[in-house]
């Protein structure tokens, strides 16, 4: 049974708010903008992001994929612009994944790959 069954799309705003802020940003409806492919964009969520959103991420992404797909796929229409799991026409060869778990799986671990997330430090890029 689903534990968002009464819960507001505002209210599952409030609480996944740095997947709401990648959802108007990375994965918002110009997503394009941040790569040429869906698996781009995803690679490229992590850069220009401090270490403290960074590590809420992992932490809002780590609680999402413990809910079942009913909440899954609830908590994504809320807080993304794009549907992951369907091939769009345009951008060609944007490119899809197969759920919506996936999906937020390959985030996950783009962010927990993080360099600044692995040291648990901000790292000078400019040295």
């Amino acid at each position: 049974m689903s534990k968002l069954l009464n819960c507001t799309d505002r209210d599952i705003l409030d609480m996944f708010p740095r997947l709401t802020n990648l959802g108007a940003s990375s994965f918002g409806e110009d997503a394009d903008t941040f790569g040429d492919t869906l698996c781009e964009v995803i690679d490229d969520a992590p850069r220009g992001h401090r270490l403290p959103f960074k590590q809420q991420t992992v932490n809002e992404l780590r609680t999402l994929l413990a809910y079942d797909d009913m909440d899954l796929d609830r908590v994504s229409w809320a807080v993304l612009s794009i549907d992951p799991t369907v091939d769009p026409e345009e951008p060609p060869n944007w490119g899809s994944f197969p759920s919506l778990r996936a999906f937020w799986s390959a985030v996950l671990h783009v962010f927990e790959n993080d360099p600044e997330v692995q040291a648990g430090k901000e790292i000078d890029r400019s040295m």
